[in-house]
């Protein structure tokens, strides 16, 4: 979330980047500076008001010592009403801190200076392309490839529990075993270590990592137990420094996780929902990094090289997009967004969001660093998927031929599509 002093000191800056978002925060904002206006005229009052009980309550005291014991019974009558001026204020204060503390969460991240304004997905900026769109109006989509070659089956996935949970056998199966295990290895090659996290979090942590409120409509929730069921294992993986002071010299830190992801994805609907396209349950290696903030930008490229050349290894056609302000999340400052090329279904798909978050996550999760001075500050946080698998292996069983395939999983899946 965004700290008070970044609102009350550059509340003009940020209306005018969150419209970037499409985004209309001058009402919020200006009802979030005058409370804490409000909040802070109340602190005075109460602290004056404690100074005067205190400097009440000494006299009181040598009243006593000096045997005026009458003169010491009136001016107690009068640390009565104080009292009552103490509670309400401090009731009063709490009372405004709860309405702060929701206005503030309610708004999003501001963007980076290089995001556009824009609304949807054609908004987004192509920065890169890479390999061959060739391919014929004969070549079969994935799910009819997955049911020809025996490799994934939605309609038991369906019976089992429902639809978006296909039910992966055979080379299929191995075939996700195997994209899981490469991507954690080349992960543990670029300096990550590995984490196996849990896929269940309570609300502190879905709140830390900006999940609640905001997305509270599209996750699982277990309510006899008050977890929720993790999107993405940057939820687990990041909140493992909540609450945590880390030197400089630590920085940054690199971590690599596989897990099952859980999405409800209500409102999804239509063509773009069948075969792998969009489930509610899938498998996903992320990275994630806390970085120092002066070179959390120069992270976020190394990230999402890092992802590209996955997708080269895995010889798929892809592009990389940065997203304009109306098509990013609540919580990025600036995202990347990774798509191959599906030559069964002539169209892109993403598989990938590389995205800085700068103090946005850290803020709620109270992640700091001291510096070469002692101070503590807040650190940047970044993740990106890398990669999530459905897409990945719906674009690989499309393919028409790949040129020396990194996989053993992978060439033993080669055929013709037509």
């Amino acid at each position: 979330m965004l700290q008070i002093s970044q609102i009350r000191e550059n509340s003009e800056k940020i209306i005018a980047l969150l419209a970037i978002k499409n985004f209309n925060a001058k009402e919020t904002i200006t009802t979030i500076i005058s409370l804490d206006n409000k909040k802070r005229a109340l602190q005075k009052k109460g602290d004056d008001t404690q100074f005067e009980a205190n400097k009440l309550a000494k006299e009181i005291g040598s009243l006593f010592q000096s045997g005026k014991a009458q003169e010491a019974n009136v001016l107690k009558e009068n640390t009565v009403q104080l009292k009552i001026e103490i509670k309400n204020i401090n009731d009063e204060l709490t009372q405004i801190q709860t309405d702060l503390d929701k206005l503030i969460v309610s708004l999003p991240n501001t963007p980076h200076e290089s995001v556009k304004k824009g609304k949807t997905h054609e908004d987004n900026e192509i920065i890169y392309s890479e390999g061959s769109l060739e391919r014929n109006d004969k070549m079969l989509p994935h799910w009819d490839l997955a049911i020809k070659y025996d490799l994934i089956d939605f309609e038991l996935g369906n019976k089992i529990t429902g639809a978006g949970f296909p039910v992966y056998k055979g080379k299929g199966a191995r075939l996700q075993r195997a994209l899981i295990n490469f991507f954690i290895d080349k992960g543990l090659e670029a300096g990550y270590t590995e984490i196996q996290p849990p896929l269940f979090v309570n609300e502190a942590s879905a709140y830390g990592t900006g999940q609640l409120p905001d997305k509270d409509s599209q996750m699982y929730f277990v309510q006899l137990d008050n977890f929720y069921l993790i999107p993405t294992a940057e939820v687990p993986v990041t909140n493992i420094y909540r609450d945590v002071i880390l030197k400089a010299g630590d920085l940054p830190v690199k971590n690599v996780a596989y897990s099952s992801c859980f999405r409800r994805e209500a409102g999804s609907y239509g063509k773009d929902v069948r075969g792998l396209n969009r489930l509610h349950q899938f498998d996903k290696v992320e990275i994630v990094q806390i970085q120092l903030p002066e070179k959390s930008y120069e992270t976020l490229e190394e990230m999402k090289e890092h992802v590209c050349n996955l997708l080269r290894l895995l010889g798929l056609p892809f592009r990389v997009l940065r997203l304009c302000g109306g098509d990013m999340s609540f919580t990025s400052a600036l995202t990347y967004d990774l798509e191959v090329y599906s030559k069964g279904q002539d169209k892109w798909l993403e598989v990938s969001s590389v995205s800085n978050f700068e103090t946005f996550q850290s803020n709620r999760m109270k992640i700091r660093f001291k510096d070469e001075n002692g101070k503590s500050k807040l650190v940047h946080t970044l993740n990106g998927s890398a990669l999530a698998l459905p897409r990945i292996v719906a674009a690989l069983l499309e393919i028409t031929r790949l040129k020396r395939p990194c996989l053993p999983a992978v060439r033993e899946l080669q055929f013709h599509n037509v």
